[in-house]
C-alpha cells in the first residue's frame, strides 16, 4: 500500500469516528426497521422519516426510497443491504460539489474572502487552511477582519503563530474595510500567494453586516478589480436545516463560491451536508472534524457516503 492509500485509510477512520453521532444515528435507525422484516409500504415511510429526521432531505430520503421499492419491494432485506443502498443513493447528491479550491496563481496574492455566523469556526478554519497552503509551498498572508471582535483578532494571531504565517490586524472596532485594503497591499507588497480574510458574523444585525462585507469587496477592489477571487462560506455542522438559511443569507448578501462544513464531530446532523448539496450544489472544497491543525481536508463524497451510513471504506 503506497503511502497516500495509507494516508486516505488513515483519514477514513477518522472521518467514520467523526461521522458516528450521526451514522449511529441512522445505522440504528435502519436497524431498528429492518430487523427480520419485510420491505413494505410500512417500512419504506419509516425509513423516509428516518432520513429527513437525520437532516439528510426530503430529496434524498425520496430518491432512497424510491429505490429500494423498485429493487427490493415486498422482500426481506438486511440492515447491512439498506445502508448500501443508502450510501450509493448519497454518493451521487454529493459528487457536483465535490470540488477543489482552485488557486489561481495569475493572482498575487489569490484572494480569499471567509465569511459565516459568529461561532461556525471562520477563525479556526483559516489558521488550518493557512497550514494547508503552507504545506503545499504557498506563501500566506492572514487579514483579521473581525475587528469587532478582540477574541477573534486574538485567535487568529495563534493560529497565524501555528501555521507559520503573518496576521495583518488593527485596533479594535477599526474599520474592517480598511483593514482588508491594507492587508492586501501588504500582500501585494510582499509577493504572496494568498490572502486569507476574516470577517465578523453578526447575523442577529443582518443589515449592518450586508454593509460591513459589500464594502470590503467595494474597497479591496480597487487594489484589484478581480478580488476577491473565493468566497467561502463556513457552516457548523451542529446548526442541522439552519445551515440552509445561513447558505441563503450569505449568498444573497456576498455570493459564496465554496462551502467549508465544521463540527462534522460534534454533531449527529451531519447528513445536513446531503440536504445543502442537493438544494445549492455550491462546491465544498473542506469539511473540518476536529479542532487540530491538520482536521480540515478535502472533501471526498464517495468516503462522506459511506462514512455517513457506518460502512467502511471500499477497498
Amino acid at each position: 500500500m503506497s503511502d497516500t492509500d495509507e494516508k486516505k485509510r488513515s483519514w477514513f477512520g477518522r472521518l467514520k469516528a467523526g461521522l458516528a453521532r450521526s451514522s449511529n444515528k441512522i445505522s440504528d435507525g435502519i436497524t431498528g426497521i429492518f430487523n427480520k422484516r419485510r420491505l413494505d409500504d410500512e417500512a419504506l415511510a419509516e425509513l423516509e422519516e428516518l432520513l429527513i429526521s437525520a437532516d439528510l432531505g426530503w430529496g434524498l430520503a425520496k430518491e432512497a426510497t424510491q429505490r429500494l421499492r423498485h429493487a427490493k419491494f415486498n422482500q426481506e432485506v438486511a440492515p447491512e443491504e439498506i445502508r448500501i443502498a443508502l450510501a450509493q443513493t448519497i454518493e451521487p447528491f454529493l459528487e457536483p460539489v465535490e470540488q477543489p479550491l482552485m488557486i489561481d496563481p495569475a493572482n498575487k496574492p489569490h484572494v480569499i474572502l471567509v465569511v459565516g455566523a459568529n461561532g461556525s469556526g471562520k477563525t479556526t478554519t483559516i489558521g488550518k487552511l493557512a497550514k494547508i497552503f503552507r504545506d503545499d509551498g504557498k506563501s500566506v498572508v492572514l487579514a483579521a477582519g473581525d475587528t469587532f471582535r478582540a477574541a477573534a483578532v486574538e485567535q487568529l494571531q495563534i493560529w497565524g503563530q501555528r501555521a507559520g504565517v503573518p496576521v495583518i490586524v488593527a485596533a479594535q472596532g477599526a474599520d474592517a474595510a480598511g483593514l482588508a485594503f491594507d492587508a492586501l497591499a501588504a500582500a501585494k507588497r510582499q509577493g504572496a500567494d494568498i490572502l486569507l480574510i476574516d470577517t465578523a458574523g453578526r447575523l442577529h444585525n443582518k443589515t449592518d453586516l450586508m454593509a460591513e462585507l459589500q464594502k470590503i469587496q467595494r474597497v479591496i477592489k480597487k487594489l484589484d478589480p478581480t478580488a476577491p477571487h473565493s468566497v467561502l462560506l463556513v457552516l457548523d455542522a451542529t446548526i442541522g436545516q439552519t445551515a440552509l438559511q445561513h447558505i441563503q443569507t450569505f449568498r444573497d448578501l456576498v455570493g459564496i463560491t465554496g462551502i467549508v462544513m465544521t463540527k462534522l464531530d460534534g454533531s449527529a446532523r451531519g447528513g445536513v451536508l446531503v440536504a445543502l448539496a442537493e438544494m445549492y450544489t455550491i462546491p465544498v472544497p473542506y469539511i473540518g472534524l476536529g479542532e487540530a491543525i491538520d482536521d480540515l481536508r478535502p472533501f471526498e463524497a464517495a468516503a462522506f457516503a459511506r462514512g455517513l451510513v457506518g460502512l467502511d471504506r471500499q477497498r
